[in-house]
């Protein structure tokens, strides 16, 4: 049984074998990442590479495709690579289960890499690690407090707006004379947060797991075409 039939249909012979060998490499594994990992599973990628240091939380279950009550307190590669490989025994993971930062040195070479990271350092460490190496990438923005699907855009980061995240982000690169990439952001500006941990911002599956597939859909387009 052809279980790739209906993207065959779509695509047709060659997209499909050059998904097959192609590897991308998915730096965070939570509300954004873990959509992005299951499209690119599902869509027949070969070769996987996923990253990231947190275990499963409860907290997690809203809005991760990972966080089920009986993931909680797993590692998020381990639970991400056995979905994978559920979904596509034949497919080859690479399970990372680090921190990516500035001291990261990991020798892979993958065709492309999403970024779905949270925090700024690291997110523009990843960024120098595949400019320094020529590796195309695509990055999320802030996905948190936004409620309104069509407010999700695609753009170069230096055409973002709105989105306090992307701000800072076109800042870091300006300052740092990086090369423009594109990203996933909202125009939408945050709502309010409710709670009294500011730190903690709301969100919902509907608009992390869009941000993941938005991110899925641009690789597999680019794999397929470029």
């Amino acid at each position: 049984m052809d279980w790739l039939n209906r993207i065959r249909l779509l695509f047709g012979d060659d997209a499909i074998d050059k998904l097959k060998h192609s590897t991308v490499m998915v730096v965070g594994c939570g509300a954004v990442g873990s959509f992005a990992v299951e499209a690119l599973a599902r869509s027949g990628i070969g070769h996987l590479i996923i990253i990231d240091s947190d275990k499963v939380e409860s907290t997690n279950i809203n809005r991760q495709l990972f966080a089920l009550n009986s993931t909680i307190g797993l590692p998020k590669v381990d639970v991400a690579r056995n979905r994978i490989l559920d979904i596509n025994p034949d497919a080859q993971v690479d399970a990372l289960n680090m921190f990516f930062d500035k001291n990261s040195d990991i020798d892979v070479r993958p065709c492309f890499v999403i970024d779905a990271i949270d925090t700024v350092p690291s997110k523009i460490a990843l960024y120098q690690w595949c400019t320094e190496r020529k590796i195309p990438f695509i990055s999320s923005m802030g996905a948190a407090q936004k409620t309104d699907l069509s407010k999700i855009k695609i753009a170069p980061i230096s055409k973002t707006s709105v989105c306090p995240l992307a701000s800072k982000i076109r800042h870091e690169i300006k300052t740092l004379s990086l090369p423009d990439f594109p990203a996933v952001f909202s125009t939408q500006s945050p709502t309010h947060n409710d709670g009294d941990d500011k730190h903690i911002y709301g969100s919902v599956i509907t608009v992390t797991g869009a941000f993941g597939l938005y991110l899925a859909n641009h690789v597999i387009d680019y794999l397929i075409t470029k």
